[in-house]
């Protein structure tokens, strides 16, 4: 008896495949998950919730109502005041985190470091170099004004961020390697960096170029920065691999990524809005330092393929391969490309053909 309801359950499951061939039993779970080519499902199945650290979204989305897109697509998202790297991967091991927003190296460590994500998203800044996302803080009494100068100095590091990559691609730029300077390894953030240049614990940090001046150059007499001269607008969201495989959350997320970009967009046509939103009432600048923010960010643009953008994160993957001994991997296996149509359909003629650089 047994046998024959074992037997029964696998021809059940051989006619689901076959009416059903975007789904695939899951691993050690009973429930289905849909195939990482398979087309993107178009309703949300109700109560699905999806887990998402995107806090300057989150505020764009509420700032221009279209919130109610994803209310009325029944999508409910669960937010997290998350974003960057080590903490989207820790929360991503811990199962707390569907999604978050991030440049384009946390993609990268979370391959090498064993967690399974998916790049679901990603935009391109309008004129790159002229906006760019970082410039490196340069303490007082340091005496760096082009990249050259940068051999024997003390560099700000952390090997798992964008902030770290941009470093290697500054060096690779200048013909210097790790060993024509010495790399500190710091915590990325605006608060540590700066308080390391000032204080002389390093020579050089890459700081957002948004905030430089309010973070770095009006609190320390003598503080200079430079450019460097590199496309470092990489911004992406990526999700849990398995998150992308749930069927209702895949759904949730086409529903997401379209808004998303219709947000993006929002905040290139009301930027006065913007500024009061964010950059004022969420984050506490002044106004002044809120217009200066959004001037330097630049507009953002949506491209209609991704291919430009895997080209860059493979020539990164390669480099962080070469630099810090991990092993090569084709990037595609972590970008969803289904998604670029959702943010081109949902760009309209917003979209730019281009890479925007």
């Amino acid at each position: 008896m047994l046998r024959s309801r074992r037997s029964a359950a696998a021809v059940l499951a051989v006619a689901l495949a076959a009416v059903l061939p975007g789904l695939t039993a899951c691993s050690g779970d009973s429930a289905s998950a849909l195939a990482l080519d398979a087309p993107l499902p178009t309703t949300v199945p109700g109560g699905t919730v999806i887990r998402i650290g995107d806090p300057s979204i989150q505020v764009a989305l509420e700032a221009s109502g279209l919130d109610k897109e994803l209310s009325d697509a029944g999508v409910k998202v669960e937010w997290a005041d998350i974003s960057g790297g080590p903490q989207s991967i820790q929360a991503f091991r811990a199962d707390k985190l569907d999604c978050s927003s991030v440049a384009d190296i946390p993609s990268l460590f979370a391959h090498w470091t064993g967690t399974s994500t998916q790049i679901v998203f990603q935009s391109v800044t309008v004129d790159p170099l002229q906006h760019p996302v970082y410039q490196l803080g340069v303490a007082p009494g340091a005496h760096v004004t082009t990249l050259a100068d940068l051999k024997g100095k003390k560099i700000a590091y952390s090997a798992g961020q964008a902030q770290g990559a941009l470093v290697l691609r500054v060096l690779q730029k200048a013909g210097l390697t790790k060993k024509d300077v010495k790399l500190v390894e710091l915590p990325s953030t605006a608060s540590t960096y700066a308080q390391a240049l000032g204080s002389g614990a390093v020579d050089v940090a890459p700081l957002g170029a948004a905030t430089i001046q309010s973070a770095y150059l009006s609190q320390y007499p003598g503080a200079t920065a430079i450019d460097t001269g590199i496309r470092d607008d990489a911004s992406t969201v990526y999700c849990l691999t398995k998150a992308v495989k749930d069927p209702a959350k895949s759904a949730a997320l086409r529903v997401y990524v379209a808004a998303r970009t219709k947000a993006l967009l929002w905040q290139n046509d009301h930027p006065e809005q913007w500024e009061q939103a964010y950059y004022v009432k969420n984050q506490g600048l002044s106004a002044a330092d809120a217009a200066a923010a959004v001037k330097a960010g630049g507009t953002k643009a949506i491209p209609k393929t991704w291919d430009a953008a895997v080209d860059r994160l493979q020539a990164t993957a390669d480099l962080l391969a070469s630099e810090q001994d991990n092993p090569k991997f084709d990037v595609h296996t972590v970008v969803d490309t289904r998604f670029a149509a959702v943010e081109a359909e949902a760009a309209g003629s917003a979209v730019v053909t281009g890479d925007a650089s």
